[in-house]
């Protein structure tokens, strides 16, 4: 063998080691984690939805490919809720956010700003035509303000309370991030119970229930579209768009699922407008607690009066009251109803002096827990319609 051979059959023997070591070091690798490989090539995407009945609709349509954060859970109210530093904290990894939009997160951009989320924002109500709270949704609200001598002033009368209480929660949210910085998260939850506490024994409960009445009024859109099923159509539709956007590998399942749930959807929308259809047209209004079921309203030709307006917190004056109570006699209301996130005892008294048939609870802005009969969106709207048809037939 010549010399120049010897050196060649070195450099290959040389070679093949290399690729041997290389290949030895692969196989090691994939026997320790093999696992962890697959896990991180096939992460579910951090989904962060603003409340319960999005966040149930965001897993329907994500199913196991998405890992779900609810900001508002189930019976949360998410019309006085307060962010806390643990949705801070789950916001600032998210890849995506979905709201319910039409200015019903009043709280979202502070808790944005906090956060650092510089990601997707879908708004799940894109698309719809929103209704908008008028003269029939106002009708027992007038009684209210013409009991508290409201005039064109009115509102800049309480403009300062109003400023004051969205300025203590800017600090309030801000101040949340700060000390996310610097102490255990359940130090920060207990601090933020207690700061919430103190900020409701202070507070003026009149000028609170005009700053939440204020936020909503006559002519806005009215934010609870999810409360007609073809809305929740459109909602579903944005959500399979949105986490295809981030998630395109799986842009086909997600479009099968939001396909597979608006069947569902038609399907339930279709029995319903049978069974309202049955129901004679003297007997179609009812009283809820707070303006949250304008849509399905309208959707199965119903008239439904709220004497608190969209305030879940407020508390009408004695006057009101009886101002309410003789307008929903004249109205001839068949049922009043409660709902989960709101307190009873208006709604109780209303019964008492009306006559009107207390229809039991409905679940509006909020999921109940699970194990409980609205658990989930469909299972929400199917409990609610139940009531109402119940409380209305002859």
């Amino acid at each position: 063998m010549s010399q120049d051979e010897s050196r060649a059959g070195s450099r290959e023997q040389r070679t093949l080691r290399r690729y041997s070591l290389k290949a030895l070091a692969g196989a090691v690798v994939v026997a320790l984690c093999p696992a962890g490989a697959a896990w991180a090539a096939d992460a579910p995407l951090k989904v962060v939805a603003s409340f319960s009945i999005l966040g149930d609709l965001v897993r329907e349509v994500g199913g196991d490919h998405v890992e779900l954060t609810t900001l508002v859970g189930p019976d949360g109210d998410a019309h006085v809720y307060e962010p806390t530093p643990a949705n801070v904290r789950s916001l600032s990894q998210a890849q995506i956010l979905f709201v319910n939009g039409l200015n019903f997160e009043s709280w979202m951009p502070r808790l944005v700003k906090s956060s650092g989320y510089a990601g997707p924002v879908i708004e799940a109500s894109k698309g719809i035509h929103p209704r908008t709270f008028g003269a029939e949704d106002d009708a027992v609200g007038q009684a209210h303000d013409a009991d508290h001598g409201h005039d064109a002033q009115h509102g800049h009368e309480h403009a300062p309370a109003a400023a004051a209480a969205h300025d203590h929660e800017h600090a309030h949210a801000e101040d949340h991030h700060e000390h996310d910085h610097d102490h255990e998260a359940h130090e920060h939850e207990h601090e933020a119970h207690a700061h919430d506490h103190d900020h409701g024994a202070a507070s003026d409960g009149h000028a609170h229930e005009h700053a939440h009445a204020h936020t909503h009024e006559h002519g806005a859109a009215d934010p609870h579209a999810w409360q007609n099923l073809g809305n929740a159509e459109v909602y579903v539709n944005n959500i399979a768009t949105g986490l295809a956007q981030v998630d395109p590998a799986h842009a086909d399942e997600y479009r099968r699922n939001a396909d597979s749930y608006i069947l569902r959807l038609k399907a339930l929308d279709a029995r319903l407008k049978e069974a309202f259809a049955a129901i004679p047209s003297g007997r179609r209004t009812l009283v809820t607690s707070h303006e949250s079921f304008g849509y399905l309203g309208d959707a199965y030709g119903l008239k439904i009066l709220a004497p608190a307006g969209v305030s879940t917190d407020a508390e009408p004056s004695a006057a009101t009251v009886a101002a309410i109570i003789r307008q929903l006699r004249e109205a001839g209301v068949q049922a009043v109803f409660m709902e989960n996130i709101s307190n009873p005892r208006l709604v109780e008294q209303i019964s008492r002096e009306t006559g009107a048939r207390v229809g039991g609870t409905l679940y509006s802005d909020a999921l109940s827990k699970p194990g409980q009969p609205a658990a989930t969106y469909l299972d929400m709207y199917e409990w609610n319609t139940r009531q109402i048809l119940d409380a209305l037939h002859p």
